[in-house]
């Protein structure tokens, strides 16, 4: 006796998946509500056979929450034809239980339901090419700290043999200097007889300095390029934004078209305050946690440089400085700034200050 052979044929297969290094904790949910899970290892291949096999012909629709893996596994299940997206874990539906009851079946559970029911919100997806451009700007900014850590380390192994640094190059312009360091390599002498622990260092430190050299290298060829080129020099048109800058920015946004408008554009970067707001009572407080880690700090530095260059800014600046603390008068100007930033690349026309003169 022949079986009949199960098709999904028009049916939306919707899967959840809890992502992490070696399995995943997949949740499958069809129209129907019928519920599957399905521990596997971490592979786009395994997760489409087992759909092939229990759930044939069916429309399929994956998502995972953002993390570790990046777009990889994005990218692995769209080779299969299963559509994916990918979301904010502090965007997804939660239920008490699934709060106090936090387990990698409950959360691939959550993620089938809540895309099964509408209610997930996804992120942008980036195109491969943009991926490394990113990453290339975030290592460099890596490399910044990591230099900046092996020169606090020499300065605090002179202080603790009693070394003091000579008053030439007690200047900005000399200090870390090829004279300076050449003053490390030959003329230091530590309490010990040996000096291995300071040659050590001040050859990280020049390792390191070659490393952030060639990352810059890169950063400009890559400013130069087809895909970036045009907006780079818009950007590079606002005062306070310099080539690392407008790079970060170019690679941690990609398409400004993705913004609706400057609330949602200023939302990304961290920019806007949290807000309270019940009955007759509103309440702003403090910039809040969401936003990109990267671009956020690195709009208010272009703040502070912002309001010696340009007039308008300055003016502002001042004005804020009046009823609020600097720290908090300069977020102010690096909400302005991503308005300007904003209207900028959304215009594609570069920025115009103003010029008291032409009154």
């Amino acid at each position: 006796m022949q079986r009949n052979k199960i098709s999904f044929k028009g049916q939306k297969i919707y899967i959840g998946i809890d992502v992490h290094a070696k399995t995943w904790e997949v949740c499958v949910l069809t129209e129907s509500g019928y519920k599957e899970r399905h521990p596997q290892q971490a592979s786009a291949k395994t997760l489409f056979d087992f759909l092939k096999k229990h759930f044939p012909d069916g429309e399929y629709h994956a998502v995972y929450e953002s993390g570790f893996s990046g777009f990889s596994t994005y990218y692995a299940l769209k080779e299969y034809g299963i559509n994916c997206v990918v979301t904010h874990a502090a965007d997804v539906p939660t239920t008490q239980y699934e709060e106090v009851m936090k387990t990698d079946k409950v959360d691939a559970a959550k993620l089938a339901r809540s895309l099964r029911a509408g209610d997930i919100r996804p992120i942008y997806i980036r195109e491969k090419e943009n991926i490394d451009d990113r990453s290339v700007i975030r290592i460099r900014k890596t490399i910044q700290k990591q230099l900046s850590g092996y020169k606090a380390r020499v300065k605090h192994l002179l202080h603790c043999n009693g070394v003091e640094i000579p008053e030439r190059f007690a200047r900005p312009g000399t200090h870390w200097s090829r004279a300076f360091i050449k003053w490390l390599k030959e003329d230091v002498v530590l309490l010990s007889s040996s000096r291995l622990s300071l040659d050590l260092l001040v050859k990280q430190v020049e390792t390191i300095r070659q490393t952030l050299l060639d990352a810059t290298k890169s950063i400009r060829r890559l400013a130069q390029t087809d895909r970036y080129r045009n907006n780079y020099e818009l950007l590079m048109s606002i005062p306070g934004i310099g080539v690392s800058v407008a790079m970060c920015i170019l690679t941690e946004i990609y398409d400004v078209k993705r913004f609706r408008n400057e609330n949602q554009f200023a939302s990304y970067l961290g920019l806007i305050p949290t807000c309270h707001n019940s009955g007759e009572k509103t309440a702003s407080g403090e910039k809040t946690f969401r936003g990109n880690k990267h671009l956020g700090p690195m709009i208010i530095e272009a703040a502070w440089i912002a309001i010696y260059r340009d007039y308008g800014l300055g003016m502002a600046y001042a004005k804020y400085k009046q009823s609020m603390k600097p720290q908090e008068a300069i977020v102010k100007i690096a909400r302005k700034m991503s308005n300007i930033i904003f209207s900028v690349l959304k215009n594609s026309r570069k920025y115009e200050p103003y010029r008291w003169d032409k009154e």
